[in-house]
């Protein structure tokens, strides 16, 4: 089920992206295009129109664009000369549906290229890349050019860890690592084991890019209050 739920929000991400731009040709008049011949088919919006009357012998044209393909049979006996207009073909114009107040779904979607993209690299096109890897990735706008990229799903929360030896009466104060966040919510001290306090036990300073953790020898009064023991083993782990 949540399976099904992302392959329909990645496609709408996909028809929204054009929103903010102009959307396809709904008023005024389309340039009619050249007679079609038989057997053309219409897929990139150059291919020909199709000659027809109505009941009363007014002639009228049919033409496709913007993602129908168009086919004219090659046999002009038996059925006749057949034009089928069909799903599938290349965006013309920029395209938007409004699905306000209506389901909109698509079942049996798998959202891979034509040859399936199995390649977990960050922001790596679904297709035509020269080095296939393995894993998942995200779908992501990117709100700076609208388009639609991959996002590893270790990119999605870094972190990192560091492992150090206490000494005897001296706070332990580690620093040089730059994705430390200035967050002291998203960094865990622990002491042989045991999680210490956040703002008690260990505190942070410094900017973005170079924050320092301390780890305190003594914290505070009893019941808080400890102190090193050389030997002791200080785990420090965070996340961006």
């Amino acid at each position: 089920m949540k399976t099904n739920y992302l392959k329909l929000g990645v496609l709408c991400l996909m028809m929204m992206v054009g929103a903010a731009v102009n959307a396809q040709q709904d008023t005024g008049d389309v340039t009619k295009k050249a007679a079609t011949t038989l057997g053309e088919v219409e897929v990139d919006g150059t291919a020909g129109s199709v000659r027809v009357i109505d009941n009363k012998g007014t002639i009228k044209y049919l033409q496709v664009k913007n993602g129908l393909t168009q086919v004219t049979n090659t046999a002009t006996t038996g059925a006749g000369i057949t034009t089928t207009w069909q799903l599938g073909g290349t965006l013309t114009d920029d395209t938007y549906i409004d699905a306000s107040g209506k389901l909109f779904a698509l079942d049996g979607i798998a959202f891979t290229a034509v040859t399936a993209s199995t390649n977990a690299v960050d922001k790596e096109i679904a297709k035509g890349n020269a080095t296939p890897g393995t894993g998942w990735t995200l779908l992501v706008r990117n709100e700076a050019t609208g388009a639609t990229e991959k996002l590893l799903f270790s990119d999605l929360v870094k972190g990192g860890v560091h492992n150090a030896m206490a000494t005897t009466a001296t706070d332990y104060v580690f620093s040089g690592d730059s994705t430390v966040p200035n967050d002291i919510t998203k960094i865990w001290v622990y002491r042989n084991g045991a999680k210490l306090l956040n703002g008690v036990d260990y505190t942070i300073g410094g900017t973005v890019g170079a924050v320092d953790v301390t780890v305190k020898n003594a914290s505070g009064a009893d019941p808080e209050d400890y102190a090193f023991i050389t030997g002791d083993r200080l785990e420090i782990q965070w996340v961006q």
